[in-house]
């Protein structure tokens, strides 16, 4: 099982999804993360609940040029990814 978060905020055009790809790798976590066409990014993490939640207070505070407003959280399926990768919009 993974968990989607939906992050809302200044959160493209910021370098989010780059710094959230290197956040993820430093805890060894696997996912995706990718901009959606509505402004949010959407990231699938897959790992531990301690480094997934440690990532998720990270990701409240983001890079420095972000200004994250709220995140949603979904359990979803493993999309079977072996690293942490940046996908095209979606």
């Amino acid at each position: 099982m993974a968990t989607r978060f939906l992050i809302a905020g200044r959160v493209q055009g910021v370098g989010y999804r780059a710094w959230l790809q290197e956040e993820a790798k430093r805890r060894g976590l696997r996912g995706t993360v990718r901009n959606l066409a509505d402004g949010r990014v959407e990231a699938v993490v897959i790992g531990s609940y301690e480094e997934t939640d440690a990532l998720l207070s990270a990701c409240r505070q983001g890079p420095p040029m972000a200004t994250v407003t709220g995140i949603g959280l979904d359990p979803v399926a493993d999309p079977g990814v072996e690293d942490f990768v940046v996908l095209p919009t979606g």
